[in-house]
């Protein structure tokens, strides 16, 4: 089972993040200032740079107005 950044879940997660940002017509920079993070924070979790804790994530998906829960049953095996 592949961990970490190469787990196909994780990258399937973190694309999901990214398309709903794009598709929300946001910068890295303004999802940044939603979750009070610079934007190369979200930067290098979007290229792989660094991972997503729970915490992170769920504030993440929180600002996209994601339900945290939906994202995660769509990558459990």
């Amino acid at each position: 089972m592949a961990k970490g950044f190469h787990d196909e879940r994780y990258r399937k997660l973190i694309g999901q993040l990214v398309d709903r940002r794009k598709k929300l017509g946001w910068s890295q920079r303004e999802l940044a200032e939603k979750i009070g993070h610079h934007q190369q924070h979200v930067s290098r979790y979007e290229i792989g740079e660094r991972r997503l804790d729970f915490v992170e994530f769920a504030d993440v998906a929180a600002a996209l107005e994601l339900e945290a829960s939906t994202l995660i049953d769509s990558v459990r095996r």
